[in-house]
């Protein structure tokens, strides 16, 4: 048996303001090293053999402040872009409410939500799921079936696209999915990397509303 644990980054300065993230590279705000700090506190219980983040700085400081409040901060750490958030494209850096009210709540939630819908210059779900699939089953499901214990921070539409796959979600159970900035996502799996137990710690009720 081996331990999964999926967090999601504290919020940045464009979770504050309201603005799609995609792939640009905020920090997180003051509020998000605590929320970062908050999951660690969750995760205490547990000792990690690897931890892998996004390339992006929101991850990367989360996973940070994870490392010091469980005390381990010797872990090996890989860097893999291929986890990344989705790309929003034309959207990157607009203010989301402001879609919203512009373009009509049905349009807003395909933009927000939908599994394969894909903004002019940016990817969809699916596709980001490809990319996470593919570089789980490289670099994470073999290190799971010898009983690795391991660490994932990244976004929460990454992540989103990933459970489509992990989970065996449909694409209505992914867009209904809401993965709340800071949460903790905790499975253990068995030798072959299937899921025996599902706990979600951090639970933020704010989830789907920053």
């Amino acid at each position: 048996m081996a331990y999964l644990a999926l967090v999601r980054h504290g919020i940045s300065e464009y979770n504050k303001s309201g603005l799609w993230t995609g792939w640009d590279d905020p920090d997180l705000a003051k509020e998000g090293l605590i929320d970062a700090k908050k999951a660690g506190e969750t995760l205490k219980d547990i000792y990690f053999d690897l931890s892998i983040t996004s390339d992006q700085k929101r991850s990367k400081q989360t996973l940070d402040e994870i490392l010091k409040v469980i005390n381990q901060g010797k872990i090996s750490i890989i860097i893999a872009p291929e986890i990344k958030e989705r790309s929003y494209g034309i959207f990157t850096k607009k203010n989301k409410w402001q879609v919203r009210e512009e373009v009509g709540e049905k349009e807003f939630q395909k933009i927000r939500r939908s599994y394969n819908y894909e903004p002019k210059d940016g990817e969809s779900l699916k596709q980001v799921n490809q990319r996470f699939v593919e570089f789980y089953k490289k670099q994470i499901l073999p290190k799971l079936t010898l009983g690795k214990n391991i660490l994932i921070v990244s976004s929460g539409n990454a992540f989103r696209a990933f459970l489509k796959t992990f989970e065996n979600l449909s694409v209505e159970q992914v867009t209904n999915l809401e993965f709340g900035i800071g949460e903790v996502y905790l499975y253990q799996v068995d030798k072959y990397g299937k899921i025996l137990k599902k706990q979600i710690r951090n639970k933020n009720p704010k989830a789907g509303k920053q």
